[in-house]
């Protein structure tokens, strides 16, 4: 399979053609890339352990060679360019400061790399701390800092010397969850801030939903979608995006009709007959797995309702403020959820229940069977 994205207006800044990478020789972890990153783009590389996000990373940044394929930044060939001379500025997740050093010679250092004279140095460590609102830090070490105040400081020497593109490796991994989510924020508002274009990896689908324009999920070295964070969530292209990016429902059947306009009629392995959107199928008779959105079903033990209906038994109630999380058998699966939001209109539910739930055609995906 080939993976191929284009990005609109000019040339791309990155470009992976034909890229593969294969560490012994026989088993490629990244197989035939081909993947355009524009200026200025916020992309996020999301995939679990061993899916091939974080060596393409590496081979951008210069730590890994491609196997096969060339890879163009700004539409020179890098391959055989040492790390050095790429000029792309790299977040890790352990933060990678020199713990002998203090803050300003961290952010020093990869200006006196480049032969920087003093005060161009000092004026760019002084912007560098302002931007990630930390003047006045620049005496101390980093044992101590914080970690989301090592953190910003990782960000702010990365960006030190101006580069065009800035590569982060899972850099939010170390962090608590609401310090995370309050650098999530903080790192996409500087990359708005400043435009300056971001490579980003990293395993947790909610990260990648928040920061990105665009997300590459990759699974066994392939990019399975490249799309927006609101394509990838709403219109999944397969089965293990729609399963990978957020909460979903999955019930397995029997294409029984494909009709022209997108649609298809699925009989479900317990038997009900229901609608959906024909996306990863062809022709009846084709197995499938219907992916549905926890928050697109609907409990109303008192109507039928409109759209897809079926039988359910509630099985589990768990209030978590916003919405209740409701856990019910649905055609045989025991594990089928819906989320309920927490407002006037929730009905009176309680566990052992029979209702009916429904759901409306298009909300509902039909998709290959794996």
């Amino acid at each position: 399979m080939t993976t191929t994205a284009s990005v609109s207006g000019g040339d791309p800044m990155v470009r992976f053609v034909n890229v593969q990478k294969s560490y012994d020789g026989r088993t490629l972890v990244v197989k035939n890339l081909n993947l355009e990153i524009a200026k200025g783009e916020f992309i996020t590389m999301l995939g679990p352990s061993g899916s091939g996000k974080t060596t393409t990373l590496l081979m951008l940044a210069g730590f890994e060679p491609a196997t096969d394929g060339e890879i163009f930044l700004n539409g020179q060939p890098i391959n055989r360019m040492p790390p050095h001379k790429r000029g792309i500025g790299m977040v890790f997740q352990n933060y990678a400061l020199f713990p002998h050093m203090t803050v300003n010679e961290n952010l020093a250092f990869p200006l006196q790399v480049r032969r920087l004279d003093k005060a161009e140095i000092e004026s760019r460590v002084k912007t560098a701390l302002e931007m990630v609102e930390l003047p006045g830090f620049g005496n101390r070490r980093p044992s101590q800092l914080s970690g989301g105040q090592q953190q910003r400081i990782a960000v702010a020497r990365a960006l030190v010397f101006d580069p065009d593109l800035v590569l982060m490796d899972e850099p939010l991994g170390a962090l608590d969850k609401q310090l995370r989510e309050q650098m999530q924020y903080e790192i996409r508002h500087l990359h708005e801030r400043l435009g300056i274009t971001v490579v980003y990896v990293t395993h947790d689908q909610g990260e990648a939903l928040t920061m990105s324009d665009r997300i590459a999920v990759f699974n066994d070295g392939i990019v399975q979608q490249l799309s927006t964070p609101a394509e990838l969530y709403e219109r999944p292209q397969n089965s293990f995006v729609a399963q990978f990016i957020g909460e979903n429902n999955r019930l397995p059947g029997v294409v029984e009709n494909v009709g022209g306009n997108g649609s298809c009629t699925v009989r479900l392995d317990s038997g009900e007959v229901v609608n959906a959107s024909a996306v990863k199928v062809a022709k009846k008779g084709d197995r499938t797995l219907l992916s549905l959105r926890p928050e697109r079903v609907k409990i109303d033990p008192s109507t039928n309702g409109t759209g897809n209906i079926i039988d359910g038994s509630i099985e589990e109630l768990i209030y978590l403020g916003d919405h209740v999380r409701t856990r019910l058998t649905v055609a045989g699966q025991s594990d089928f959820i819906v989320k309920i939001p927490n407002n006037t209109e929730r009905p009176a539910l309680k566990e052992g229940m029979k209702v009916k739930i429904g759901w409306a055609p298009e909300d509902c995906r039909a998709l290959d069977d794996v």
